[in-house]
């Protein structure tokens, strides 16, 4: 094979490191960007958090930060020496005293205390708020009077609870497992049903509902009649087959709305309040007000990041200096300006893509979900100029904040449907249709999916009963049969 040199032309895409870093920083979410930008500040020397207390010597500019640092002299040194050693001889030569003075005596406080007072409660107030369901049916179960063998019998029986607050298990497995008499078992799980919240350790949905209606007061309206409909006719009732309910019940329409009221107090998992999930707070990246007849689009300033380079630090790099401390100063400095440059080319770019959204969506803003036009990612890279993957980047787990609410950016994107009148309408706006069509349905009559279809045909908008179906799943709205109802 005979070896030969050629010459060819073209053209690559290299990604430095500053372009990953950037890349990396515009699709961090919130929470995500203040965990990077405090692992920054860690390894970093050279970044530094803004501080409003600091003093403007503090404040260096990148111009003086090139600069050479002032030697210190050698009388500077030995004057601050002898200054720190004339306090120390001044202020630390008295003794200090073995007590201090007090506001307050210790028998101006526990002197009159006598106990509770009459008629008040001698227990504290138990805090449930960071108790497991378990723990407030063990606390409960203590503050029995059944023997230790029973309580012993009632932790196993409160174990085997699941969070929802229905027994897993039957009685007789306990009592094997146990080696104890069924009976005995069966005796505990009574007691313990009778704890707070109302339900708990109900081995079926019936029996849940049933302890719960136990424990009200017996002069309750249509106390009975529940009672009845839940023992007799509780499918009847899940398939709201609310004619044949009132005529095995022997109940009128508005006898069985009253007896169906009551019944929808009742809550099918009872330990769900304490099942300690604490709700997921979002925290918006954007904030679009009105001001002067116009939408203004700026950051959330709460949660920009507020950090520059330390003066003091970036002072000691010297220009011609090779050495491996100055290096490692050069070298982080560097990278801090680079973070820096990152973090404002990400703020620079989530405020272009935000106020692009907001010129596109004034309908929204002005009217509302039903006014949504529809748009893709490519709309906007179109108009500031930029490829559709950093769209995307921008616009995921971001969060806008409108008079309208919180949204993610992703919810103003939404493909298009086309209507009678050769326009494009959004899928978000027939979302919104939807619901406003089932929000004024009558409650003893709800809307049928083909009967949806054939409202918004009404309205100019062609779509399948099927998309109906589909976009109704998606908002988590149940179907017609399931959405009858007499109160």
């Amino acid at each position: 094979m005979k070896q030969s040199l050629q010459l060819k032309l073209g053209t690559q895409l290299t990604m430095t490191p500053q372009l990953q870093q950037a890349i990396r920083l515009l699709q961090l979410s919130t929470l995500d960007l203040q965990q990077e930008v405090q692992a920054a500040l860690d390894s970093n020397p050279m970044l530094e958090v803004e501080s409003e207390d600091l003093t403007p010597a503090t404040a260096i500019t990148e111009k003086n930060a090139q600069q050479e640092p002032p030697t210190t002299s050698e009388e500077g040194l030995n004057s601050t020496s002898s200054e720190e050693k004339e306090l120390g001889d001044t202020d630390w030569s008295q003794d200090i005293p073995t007590e201090l003075p007090v506001d307050s005596h210790w028998d101006d406080i526990y002197s009159s205390y006598s106990g509770p007072a009459e008629g008040e409660d001698s227990n504290f107030e138990r805090n449930s708020s960071t108790d497991t369901l378990q723990d407030h049916l063990r606390w409960q179960l203590n503050l029995t009077a059944l023997s230790s063998h029973d309580k012993w019998i009632g932790e196993h029986l409160i174990d085997a609870i699941d969070p929802n607050g229905l027994l897993n298990t039957d009685v007789d497995d306990v009592a094997t497992s146990l080696q104890v008499d069924e009976d005995e078992v069966a005796a505990v799980l009574k007691a313990v049903q009778q704890f707070e919240p109302a339900g708990c350790g109900a081995r079926s949905l019936q029996e849940c509902l049933l302890l719960q209606l136990k424990q009200l007061p017996g002069e309750t309206p249509w106390l009975k009649e529940a009672q009845a409909i839940i023992e007799r006719h509780l499918e009847l009732l899940g398939k709201r087959d609310f004619r044949q309910l009132s005529r095995r019940s022997r109940l009128n329409e508005s006898q069985l709305g009253e007896v169906i009221r009551l019944i929808q107090t009742l809550t099918p998992n009872p330990g769900e309040e304490f099942n300690g999930e604490q709700p997921a707070y979002v925290i918006p990246d954007i904030i679009v007000s009105r001001k002067e007849h116009r939408w203004l689009v700026e950051l959330n300033p709460e949660i920009t990041p507020k950090i520059r380079i330390n003066g003091q630090y970036a002072s000691l790099v010297k220009r011609a200096d090779n050495s491996r401390d100055n290096n490692f100063l050069r070298d982080h400095l560097q990278e801090a300006r680079w973070f820096l440059k990152s973090l404002q080319s990400r703020h620079d770019t989530l405020l272009k893509v935000a106020t692009s959204i907001v010129d596109k969506q004034q309908g929204f803003f002005e009217e509302g979900p039903e006014a949504m036009r529809p748009m893709v990612l490519a709309d906007i890279a179109e108009t500031i100029g930029m490829h559709e993957s950093t769209i995307s980047r921008v616009t995921t787990q971001k969060y806008m904040l409108t008079p309208r609410g919180v949204f993610e950016l992703k919810y103003f994107f939404s493909s298009h449907v086309s209507t009678d009148s050769g326009e494009d309408a959004s899928s978000t706006a027939i979302r919104a249709l939807i619901r406003k069509l089932i929000d004024s349905e009558a409650p003893r009559k709800p809307l049928s999916d083909n009967k949806i279809t054939q409202e918004l045909d009404k309205q100019g908008i062609k779509v399948a009963r099927r998309t109906v179906a589909k976009y109704r799943e998606s908002m988590g709205i149940p179907s017609s049969s399931e959405r009858k109802r007499l109160v």
